[in-house]
């Protein structure tokens, strides 16, 4: 049988079992993507840090009962909040004004507030810088969750970590540069449309990696080969890629699929070490909460961040809250009750965020990490009830929320911006979530207007024609 008139995309397709042999099949290909017209050059400003980690809230996070004190909500409890305008919220319940569900507390030296909510974190606020004057395009889940991410309402845009794959590179050779870490309940609603690479090249998608002994699904033929077997696949494999091909005419999506077998090749035995905590001392397992069942996912998860940046991956995503829809619900998506939803997720986050901080700290890496906490939204600072009651829930508010950031060139124990005297919209230096991008891209060395594919006629980016650097949060 005469394969070779068969395409090499029939071979590749075909080829699955020879991911040491495609490995060397990217070499062919350097050349022709690094003078790619698709790739930009980026020339951005000196680097503060080297690698990020995003700890993402679905759901979206009570900013009143977390990270923005409103006294004022104490004082107008039960009151009607007047406005003439038509507001965007997801039920478009506009019940009474409603106090914050969780005292606050000056903390550290810096004297931020933060609320009992989140009692481990609030232990490291000299460390963060808190941007409480976010706002959102979107009251809505799936869009809402894409703006944060890609910073477009729909997806087949690609995310911030596709981005910062694509602008950074690999450090290490042998890892993905774009990890995602999904919650034990499952992946949040918006799917792998939320680490997609969309236009990108596909090598730069987030590679998934869950818990047990293979951590990256497919990894790992189903079926043990023999060693005649593999290796006579390998030869083959090995041949057919070593056909040459015209200067120049290169199918981009055939060297981007070449290159994602090479990484799975090397994955083969990078990814059990690295996933492996076997190694980790019984007082680093205890401060992320691994032995506690309330903790033991996040805790798992955040230690398995710590151990992925610390190998060379750039971005890491962790997600807390899974799926939005369900009962009881798996996400910070507080509409029937804040305190008894918001009280059961900060229980399984807090104390390993915190640990992560504390570990990156005394390691020596927060000083060259990023690290992200963020939400889709905020919640509304009146009762999602009828108009006059105040009920204990809360409905999704797109128009003033708060994230933080810490490590490698924020400007620590800080907050910037802020929102009105209640909590509802972006008062002072509003920060939409391209200026967020913008930021983010800054610290890491790169130029939001400098980092483009060019697709469709355009020069794409993730700050579309928008975005400025927060530069009242760098140090």
């Amino acid at each position: 049988m005469n394969l070779l008139p068969h395409t090499r995309r029939d071979f590749l397709q075909w080829g699955t079992n020879g991911l040491a042999a495609t490995a060397l099949a990217s070499l062919l290909y350097d050349e022709a993507r690094a003078a790619s017209p698709h790739r930009s050059t980026v020339a951005g400003p000196r680097p503060k840090a080297k690698r990020a980690i995003q700890i993402c809230l679905v759901g979206g996070l009570s900013h009143i009962d977390s990270f923005d004190h409103k006294p004022a909500l104490s004082r107008l409890h039960g009151s009607t909040l007047e406005t003439n305008e038509k507001v965007d919220i997801f039920f478009g319940q506009m019940g009474l004004l409603r106090k914050e569900d969780w005292a606050f507390r000056p903390r550290g030296q810096s004297g931020l507030m933060i609320s009992d909510m989140f009692p481990a974190i609030a232990q490291h606020a000299d460390d963060l810088t808190i941007l409480r004057s976010m706002e959102s395009k979107s009251a809505n889940h799936t869009p809402g969750l894409f703006l944060a991410n890609s910073g477009f309402e729909f997806n087949g845009f690609p995310s911030m970590g596709s981005w910062i794959s694509y602008g950074l590179g690999a450090e290490n050779a042998s890892l993905p540069a774009y990890v995602v870490l999904n919650d034990e309940r499952g992946p949040p609603n918006t799917g792998s449309s939320t680490w997609s690479s969309a236009f990108l090249p596909s090598n730069h998608q987030g590679v998934v990696l869950r818990g047990g002994e293979q951590p990256v699904r497919d990894l790992f033929p189903a079926l043990p080969l023999d060693r005649a077997t593999d290796r006579a696949t390998q030869d083959f494999i090995r041949a057919i890629n070593t056909l040459q091909t015209p200067a120049g005419d290169v199918d981009e999506a055939i060297a981007a699929r070449l290159e994602s077998y090479e990484l799975a090749a090397r994955m083969q035995a990078s990814i059990p070490e690295v996933a492996s905590l076997a190694d980790e001392s019984a007082a680093t397992l205890e401060a992320y909460g691994i032995e506690n069942e309330i903790t033991a996912d996040m805790g798992r998860r955040c230690l398995l961040g710590r151990r992925l940046l610390e190998a060379g991956v750039r971005f890491v995503q962790l997600f807390s809250g899974g799926p939005i829809a369900g009962s009881p619900r798996a996400s910070w998506d507080a509409h029937e009750n804040v305190k008894e939803n918001h009280s059961a997720e900060a229980a399984r986050i807090d104390q390993p965020v915190a640990a992560l901080l504390a570990d990156l700290k005394q390691r020596g890496m927060l000083d060259d990490t990023l690290v992200l906490f963020t939400t889709e939204f905020g919640r509304t600072p009146f009762a999602q009830s009828a108009a006059d009651q105040v009920g204990p829930g809360r409905d999704h508010n797109r128009y003033g929320f708060s994230c933080w950031m810490a490590g490698a060139g924020c400007k620590p124990g800080t907050a910037v911006g802020s929102t009105d005297e209640l909590g509802w919209k972006a008062a002072e230096r509003p920060i939409p979530w391209h200026d967020f991008h913008a930021t983010v891209l800054h610290l890491l060395g790169l130029d939001h207007e400098q980092l483009t594919y060019y697709h469709n006629g355009i020069e794409r980016r993730l700050t579309n024609v928008h975005g400025e650097v927060v530069h009242e949060a760098l140090a």
